[in-house]
């Protein structure tokens, strides 16, 4: 699976694919749209149901909490009623629950629904990645990349649906995303057949085994540090940005499109050169640097970073997604379900703590700790290295010696 570069087998591996790849790609944009959406509107919901900071971080903590634990679920329920039914019921979900979202008298409301839509974006973006894969013509390294193309356009244009929908009104965002959800429920619907079963069904404790393996576990705490770091400049930098939703959806356009060129074009290329391993350590390390400049830099340079954040953060993702699927022996399913139960958990806590970290100490250290966070999930990467070896060198550059035998750099 790895070592392949899809760009040495030529843009059609990528582009070439069935209707159904298609579909559930198209969904798949729509539904990292919905990560993002809230982020140019957060000071309009704080001021539009009069919150505070906190109150309004819980939008992402409520969602990524309910992720994290749905996650044992996803597995449970897609290997006794299939892939498609899965898709379509998270699908569902969100239309339902992104259209009570727009419906919210109270700051409570809206956390409680944001709860629903994260079960259903759970019960879909983990199935849409074995979808994908599964159905993807060109290798698993192109369906992985098509799956990141698609994560790093929605994590794009998510804030600016958000900005240009919000600017009128906050609720316009929720019910523009119940809108562009239901379509995707119908190309499901139209395009994708149902996909063959496991042999064997998922128990609901087989992501938590999973994490059994040294390589599984190392990449799953690295990633819960990751995760801490990432989801504190998603969540609390627009309040410290404090712009207008239309300036706001531009700086995390930009975030986004950074994000997506990094994830697809330049993470592969750096992984080919230098390894897997190398290139996530060095670039949580270039993340904490990012991170220390926002939370002490004029608010010019917090504007420059939250930007270049992305290209951080989309090379990690491409890198945590391909070690998690291929660093243990476990079902791919199995092992996803495993690695996003723990590192979602990162994403619920961020939101949170953020915030009231800055209550209790001022606007700075909410990014030292995420800072921290960042070079924590580099040394486990480090340390852990050993229990990562088979993925790594998988991805290392290699040599061919004189007599034909392959060795892999130092």
């Amino acid at each position: 699976m790895q070592g392949e570069d899809p760009f040495d087998q030529g843009t059609a591996s990528i582009l070439r694919q069935p209707k159904a790849v298609w579909a559930t790609a198209g969904a798949s944009v729509v539904a990292f749209m919905g990560i993002g959406l809230v982020d140019p509107i957060l000071p309009s919901i704080a001021k539009g149901l009069d919150a505070t900071p906190s109150q309004v971080s819980l939008l992402f903590t409520s969602y990524f909490l309910i992720t994290a634990v749905a996650m044992l679920v996803t597995g449970f329920v897609s290997s006794r009623i299939g892939g498609r039914k899965t898709l379509l019921a998270g699908l569902a979900l969100v239309v339902v629950f992104a259209a009570l979202s727009g419906t919210s008298s109270s700051v409570a409301e809206l956390v409680g629904f944001r709860a629903g839509w994260g079960l259903g974006n759970a019960l879909f973006v983990s199935t849409a990645l074995a979808v994908i894969v599964g159905a993807a013509a060109g290798g698993s390294s192109a369906a992985i990349l098509l799956y990141e193309s698609a994560l790093g356009l929605g994590m794009a244009c998510g804030p600016l649906l958000g900005a240009l929908l919000g600017d009128a009104s906050w609720r316009y965002p929720f019910f523009g995303t119940a809108a562009l959800m239901a379509i995707g429920f119908v190309c499901i619907t139209a395009f994708l057949k149902e996909q063959p079963r496991p042999a064997r069904k998922t128990s609901l404790l087989d992501p938590i085994k999973a994490l059994g393996h040294g390589g599984l576990a190392s990449v799953a705490t690295s990633a819960f540090f990751y995760n801490y770091a990432f989801f504190t400049i998603l969540a609390f930098t627009p309040f410290v940005l404090n712009m207008s939703p239309y300036k706001s959806g531009a700086v995390f356009f930009a975030w986004g499109l950074l994000l997506a060129v990094f994830s697809v074009l330049v993470a592969p290329r750096l992984q080919k050169r230098f390894g897997s391993l190398k290139v996530v350590g060095a670039s949580l390390v270039l993340l904490a640097a990012d991170l220390v400049i926002l939370g002490y830099g004029s608010h010019t340079a917090a504007i420059v970073c939250t930007i270049v954040s992305g290209a951080f953060i989309g090379m990690n993702n491409t890198v945590y997604t391909e070690l998690a699927l291929g660093v243990s022996d476990a079902p791919r399913p199995v092992a996803s379900a495993g690695y996003n139960f723990v590192r979602w958990f990162a994403a619920a806590a961020a939101p949170f703590l953020a915030p009231k970290i800055e209550e209790w100490s001022n606007i700075h250290i909410p990014f030292v700790i995420a800072a921290a966070a960042a070079v924590i999930g580099a040394i486990v990467i480090r340390v852990r290295r050993s229990s990562l070896t088979h993925e790594a060198q998988e991805l290392e550059p290699k040599h061919t010696t004189e007599d034909g035998v392959t060795v892999f750099a130092n």
